[in-house]
């Protein structure tokens, strides 16, 4: 059981703001932290969010530009190889329907437009078509556009900054000691050369991971001081979906406050950083969403990549309700 007390939860905020790493043992003390402590430790993690972010959220829309199709093995994921669960699969969308998805991403006041296919790693045919919708977006809409387009090379990532580009994500997923539990055929390297690849192209990076695939607090630990030291970003804070037909389609080991106190551990983790309540927000947080946002500073509005989401207009009435605005691309408060 932890030995932190109930004024060290504001310790740890200062800690925090101070840009001082927490130990392990109190980064565990957050995790193991009885229910009883769940409000101390979200006012700790409000202080260090408000502090970078105020009491502003920022929305990002996803669009599944390719669905399914997809040679890697990664458990969680039902577009993978080995995923019998019953998903539209299409090879990339028309430019026009991308188009149209940027253009309801705008409707939708998202200051972001993620784009993501499915795959290993773009062909040259797909990364090409991909660079002209990208301008294609810039020269239509107000969005900063977020690609993620799997494993990628020093030369795709200098092509996408070309491109105009703002951010590309690849998300780590997990720990390194944990990554050959949940995926074969690529490693925990070659999710970190990209990241490498993508920050020395001169773009942002947007990375997280998937919590509640059976890993320990020391992985989710782990995971947090992996992003910190990679300096990412962004930060989509994602919690696994069991899938039937995907090797975890059977996984259920979270519960809505131990999720809240992963979004704490994060945020006096990776104190500057941008953080999302990614896939899996109305799953596990459920009623207590709002919570989720005095340690997080963003959420995706709208459907994930096989998973539907929260209608719009009520992610915006909650962010409304709990006493939050949200913003605009270049972080700007939007009028209610």
């Amino acid at each position: 059981m932890s030995t932190v007390l109930t004024s060290d939860w504001q310790a740890l905020a200062d800690l925090a703001l101070a840009g001082t790493c927490l130990s392990r043992e109190q980064a565990r003390a957050v995790l193991q932290a009885p229910d009883t402590e769940l409000l101390n430790q979200l006012a700790a993690a409000y202080r260090v969010r408000y502090h970078y972010w105020g009491n502003r959220v920022r929305l990002h829309y996803l669009l599944n530009a390719q669905s399914g199709l997809c040679s890697e093995d990664c458990h969680y994921c039902s577009q993978s190889r080995i995923s019998t669960a019953e998903i539209e699969k299409y090879p990339l969308l028309s430019q026009e329907k991308i188009l149209a998805a940027a253009e309801r991403a705008a409707q939708l006041k998202a200051g972001t437009f993620c784009m993501v296919i499915s795959g290993r790693s773009p062909t040259e045919k797909v990364f090409e078509q991909v660079l002209a919708a990208i301008a294609a977006i810039k020269e239509r809409y107000p969005l900063k556009i977020c690609a993620c387009l799997g494993l990628l090379t020093a030369e795709q990532t200098a092509r996408l900054a070309a491109a105009g580009v703002d951010r590309v994500n690849h998300n780590l997923n997990t720990s390194a000691n944990f990554h050959g539990n949940i995926c074969t055929t690529h490693t925990f390297g070659d999710r970190d050369q990209t990241l490498a690849n993508i920050q020395a192209a001169g773009i942002t990076t947007c990375s997280g991971g998937i919590l509640g695939m059976g890993e320990s607090d020391d992985d989710v630990i782990d995971l947090a001081l992996a992003l910190r030291q990679r300096q990412v970003t962004s930060v989509p804070v994602n919690f696994l979906i069991p899938i039937p037909g995907t090797p975890l389609g059977e996984q259920h080991t979270l519960n809505p406050r131990h999720c809240l106190r992963i979004l704490v551990l994060f945020r006096l983790l990776l104190p500057q950083q941008e953080i999302r309540i990614a896939g899996g927000r109305e799953v596990h947080l459920r009623s207590l969403q709002p919570l989720g946002l005095y340690a997080a500073n963003s959420i995706f509005v709208g459907d994930y990549l096989t998973t539907p989401g929260q209608a719009p207009h009520q992610d915006w009435q909650m962010i409304a309700d709990a006493g939050f605005v949200l913003e605009d691309a270049e972080g700007r408060p939007l009028p209610p």
